[in-house]
């Protein structure tokens, strides 16, 4: 049975742009796949907080004796997180780009799937990603146009990292929906979502 993780980071609401396209982009995999089970998971609503120096003692350095409360209910955050991403066969994640990167709450979710030993390790040879054979699709939602305009490709800080890190974590196979250009007034963004809308039809027509 296929496990689908739905992951949204825009804190607007049903006015999302990323958040309409991951919607449409679950619905064309259980409808390719009824029997799939999808799980949700926002981080906008329910952030997962940033690694101050309290935090990063357990969720990077193992720390696991003499913990606070507040450490003890992050740890196990932590570990739920990364027990959902990992258990997933397919992961859909909603990323608006905000000031050329992601949102804060989006890289804060990153940060606690980042771990040595769950999903990627070091070795002699260099890192090597341990979360390989699963699918990540992005919504992405751009105020501009980047991907095919080479003056302003250097400015995307959203794509460019995406693809870093899930590659970090041995995941191959990532695909992008696109809707650019959302910020150019309304017709240029009716004309990017109805892009976006055939590339997730296109999804449906591949499953």
């Amino acid at each position: 049975m296929t496990t689908i993780l739905h992951v949204d980071s825009s804190p607007l609401g049903t006015a999302s742009v990323t958040r309409q396209l991951t919607a449409s982009i679950v619905e064309a995999l259980v409808k390719a796949d009824p029997a799939a089970t999808v799980v949700t998971r926002d981080v906008a609503a329910n952030p997962p907080a940033h690694l101050d120096g309290e935090l990063l003692q357990v969720v990077k350095l193992g720390v696991v004796e003499g913990l606070s409360p507040r450490q003890s209910e992050e740890l196990a955050l932590t570990n739920a997180l990364l027990d959902e991403f990992l258990a997933a066969d397919v992961v859909v994640v909603g990323a608006p780009m905000y000031n050329f990167t992601i949102p804060t709450q989006l890289k804060a979710w990153i940060d606690r799937l980042a771990q040595a030993g769950r999903t990627f390790r070091y070795t002699e040879k260099g890192p090597e990603g341990l979360a390989g054979g699963k699918r990540v699709i992005v919504a992405s939602g751009r105020g501009g146009v980047y991907s095919t305009n080479p003056a302003l490709a250097g400015l995307d800080h959203q794509e460019a990292y995406l693809r870093t890190v899930f590659g970090f974590f041995g995941i191959t196979d990532v695909t992008f929906i696109r809707a650019e250009g959302i910020g150019m007034g309304p017709e240029a963004k009716d004309k990017a979502l109805a892009g976006a809308a055939k590339e997730i039809d296109g999804l449906l027509a591949a499953a």
